[in-house]
């Protein structure tokens, strides 16, 4: 399979894909996405619709203790790191940016909390600038469909930044993310009628087996 067959099968299974989290300005993107690991989007737009009602800026968020902060995001899992990250970024953003998060990758990755896959989610989703952020998601259904050879989310960035055209890695990696969450699981996943049989190790594996 080719990759512009690849790109159009993408398209069409999922033609409108976009962020599931519910945000409204850089900001509370990167709050909401630095909740979300290890964690359902569902669950960070629930913790976030309340976070966000007094806390939707840097400048209100470094008002809250970090014991404060843990208990509002406790159903997140994580708390303790993630409201000393959230804290930490917050108040780099105030002494440094002039609370205002910054459109660079490599500046990005600099802040508490912010790693490749964080930052790449901003460029493409808060910025509109091509990235490709490589999540549990990504990693598992660009694997298993020969697209990336590796369990190093950084490597397989690269990979799928290699082998698609910048114009296409934002989208994609929406499309991988909703195709991995709702269609190609990581267990019991539904490959009837899925578009990606002839280059799937999964589908290949389990026709082996039903053999």
């Amino acid at each position: 399979m080719t990759r512009s067959q690849i790109v159009k099968n993408f398209n069409e299974l999922y033609p409108d894909a976009k962020c599931e989290l519910n945000y409204s300005s850089p900001y509370q993107l990167l709050v909401a996405v630095i909740l979300s690991a290890q964690c359902t989007d569902k669950r960070v737009n629930i913790v976030t619709s309340e976070l966000f009602k007094e806390y939707d800026t840097p400048q209100k968020m470094i008002t809250l203790s970090n014991s404060d902060l843990e208990q509002k995001i406790h159903s997140c899992g994580f708390y303790h790191n993630k409201a000393q990250n959230i804290l930490s970024m917050s108040k780099e953003l105030v002494n440094k940016f002039d609370g205002q998060v910054p459109d660079d990758f490599e500046v990005l990755c600099t802040l508490a909390g912010v790693g490749r896959k964080t930052a790449n989610v901003m460029l493409s989703e808060a910025f509109k600038k091509p990235g490709f952020a490589v999540d549990t998601h990504v990693l598992r259904v660009s694997n298993r469909l020969g697209l990336a050879h590796s369990l190093d989310p950084n490597k397989v960035e690269l990979e799928l930044k290699k082998f698609f055209k910048k114009k296409d890695w934002s989208r994609l990696h929406f499309q991988m993310v909703l195709f991995g969450r709702y269609k190609c699981k990581a267990k019991n996943p539904s490959c009837s009628g899925c578009p990606f049989q002839s280059i799937c190790s999964y589908y290949k594996t389990l026709a082996k087996v039903k053999s």
